[in-house]
């Protein structure tokens, strides 16, 4: 079951990365997935954290249907996973959080770096195989086998959801 001890992190939800070849979704299918997500974590009143990725250039353009402002907690990286170079073990912290479920893009590096880095820190962490993708299928597949062998739960939306 979902509580306020659970955090969704949300991982570079952005246009631009989503509008990428991804496998084995599309960049559609991961946000309709993590809409799904996000608004079960809200009915919680469970915390949402949204990770962005800052280009160069200052552009950290979050799909539309994932602005902030639903009082999520924002996190700005310019580095692979989610905790280098930010304040997201500190906010998680704050919050009380004891697990963390995790979604977006790419399996591979923002997904995967954040979930590894979440459990060397001593999470509970989840991985949603059917809210993320990467640049391929295969890609996608050994980097959530490798997680799930180091300690991460691999579930699907309506798996978190059931609980």
């Amino acid at each position: 079951m979902l509580s306020a001890r659970s955090v969704l992190v949300l991982v570079e939800p952005q246009q631009r990365i989503l509008d990428m070849p991804l496998a084995p979704i599309g960049g559609s299918a991961v946000v309709d997935a993590v809409v799904r997500l996000r608004d079960a974590f809200d009915r919680a009143a469970a915390p949402v954290v949204i990770v962005r990725h800052l280009r160069g250039d200052g552009a950290d353009d979050v799909v539309e249907s994932l602005e902030p402002g639903r009082g999520e907690h924002v996190v700005t990286k310019t580095g692979v996973d989610a905790f280098s170079g930010t304040r997201l073990v500190s906010d998680l912290r704050d919050i009380g959080a004891k697990s963390v479920v995790i979604a977006g893009v790419s399996t591979k590096h923002g997904v995967g770096g954040t979930a590894a880095k979440a459990l060397a820190l001593g999470f509970e962490v989840t991985v949603v195989s059917d809210a993320t993708a990467s640049a391929s299928v295969e890609e996608h597949q050994a980097t959530l086998w490798r997680l799930n062998e180091d300690g991460v739960a691999v579930l699907t939306v309506d798996e978190v959801l059931a609980r």
